[in-house]
Parts: structure tokens; C-alpha cells; sequence
């Protein structure tokens, strides 16, 4: 069987939600709620997390969770699990951002196993079906293009964007249904090492989006199509939702601690 191991980077500073891993409105830290989605999964076997900060690590390490320090001069999500990645021997590289509570395990599931037979393509992420037009037109939604060469409408990606792309897609019945990406990436471990080695290429800047310099070195990335939405936690309000429904899952008062 091929050996995955679950890497899951969290920094601290994040931008405009500070300190979101260590958020517990839940009685969970928010970096719990992932980790514990992820160690559900079948494939992996080991969950890290990754951080640039004693807090989390001492978080983690609380709710019986493995975490290790990383370079605090890391850009990105991908070069920190990279750090990690280069001392481990397993053959596949799970991505799962620290601001995920709601990814599917089966979804985790589905990435490796595509990866794990594909040997075309070193990297495979997500999309789920946009049929909102405030989504399709949101530039903090990033859009994924496939050549639809997956049966499941996936398969090949041809470009990432901010942008509504590909245009006219929700003006009519015929045409193309759009992909919202989702952040959550397999790789084989040689792929994630080569990629975060590359410098950051015109388009990658542009779109700030990474996945780009994969495409544009000619890295193939797989998409795989699922109904499994799971929102990343970016603000205050963006949590307050994940509180919200939680707690309403569980039919009780959420526990302030």
C-alpha cells in the first residue's frame, strides 16, 4: 500500500483572522476541528501539523495531536509542508489547510487514491460545482478550468483564477459548469519537493494564486469533482458561521472556554 502521511500547515500571523488555529468558541481549538477531520481519513498514516509558533504546537499537543516548528520565513502553505515533507519517506504528501473544519475525510480519501493510481499527474486537488452567481463572480472564490477528461467532469486542470472563468459558463443550459476550488491538494512527495523549489512565476503574482507555477512549469494537477463543500475559516464572520453550525449539529450551547 502506498504511504501517506497528512500534512496540515497553520501559522500563526494569519492576515485578517489572527491566531484563528487557537480559536475554541467550540470547546475545540479551530486547528482540533481539522486535524481530527483529517485523522478520520482512511489513507493516511500520520497527521502533522505544521507551525511557525509555540502556541499552536502547545495546542496541539493538548488535545494529544503531533505538531512540529517550522520556518516563520515560509510565503506559503505548500513551502511550510514542504519543510516537513523533505524529512519524511512517504510516497504521498497530503495538503489540508489549517482553516478547514469542515473537509470530508472521504474526500482526503478520494485525492490520495487518484493520485496513487494516476501516474500522469504528480499533483490532485478539488472543485465542487458552482451554482451560485455570487460565488461565480466572488474573487475570493478561485475558480479551477479542467478538460473535463475525468468521468466525473474532472480531470486535467487547465487554469486557476480569480476571475469567473470560463465565461458565459452560468448563462444557459449547454454550458460548461464551473468548479470552485478547493484548497486541499495530494502530492507525490518528489512533486511537492520540485514545485517548492521553483521561483514564483508572472502569473502566480498576478492571480496570487501558487498553483499557477505548477501549470506553468508543465506540472499536471488532477481535479477530482465533489458536492463535498467545506468553507475555510478567513474571518470573524466565517467562523462565527462554523460556530453556529456546529453547535446547532450538536443541538446544544457551544462551550466558551
Amino acid at each position: 500500500m502506498t504511504s501517506c502521511v497528512a500534512l496540515i500547515p497553520a501559522r500563526y500571523g494569519s492576515t485578517r483572522l489572527p491566531a484563528k488555529a487557537l480559536l475554541r468558541d467550540t470547546g475545540k481549538y479551530l486547528i482540533q476541528h481539522v486535524y481530527e477531520q483529517v485523522a478520520a481519513a482512511r489513507t493516511p498514516t500520520e497527521v502533522i501539523v505544521c507551525t511557525d509558533d509555540e502556541r499552536i504546537m502547545d495546542a496541539v499537543g493538548a488535545f494529544g495531536g503531533k505538531a512540529v516548528m517550522t520556518s516563520a520565513e515560509h510565503q506559503s502553505g505548500s513551502d511550510r509542508v514542504a519543510e516537513v515533507a523533505a524529512g519524511l519517506d512517504a510516497e504521498l504528501i497530503l495538503n489540508v489547510q489549517g482553516d478547514e473544519p469542515g473537509v470530508s475525510p472521504v474526500l482526503l480519501d478520494r485525492l490520495v487514491d487518484a493520485l496513487a493510481a494516476d501516474r500522469t499527474a504528480p499533483i490532485y486537488t478539488a472543485g465542487v460545482p458552482i451554482k451560485d452567481r455570487a460565488v461565480f463572480d466572488d474573487p475570493n472564490a478561485v475558480k479551477v478550468v479542467a478538460d473535463g477528461s475525468g468521468t466525473d467532469g474532472g480531470g486535467r486542470a487547465l487554469y486557476f483564477s480569480r476571475s469567473p472563468i470560463p465565461h458565459g459558463a452560468l448563462s444557459g443550459a449547454g454550458r460548461s459548469e464551473p468548479l470552485k476550488h478547493l484548497g486541499v491538494y495530494a502530492y507525490r512527495r518528489e512533486a511537492l519537493l520540485a514545485f517548492s523549489a521553483l521561483r514564483p512565476v508572472a502569473l502566480e503574482r498576478t492571480e496570487r494564486l501558487e498553483q499557477l507555477r505548477a501549470l506553468c512549469h508543465g506540472m499536471a494537477i488532477g481535479v477530482i469533482v465533489t458536492d463535498d463543500d467545506s468553507p475555510g475559516i478567513d474571518t470573524a464572520e466565517d467562523y462565527a458561521a462554523f460556530v453556529k453550525s456546529y453547535t446547532l449539529a450538536r443541538g446544544r450551547p457551544g462551550d466558551r472556554q
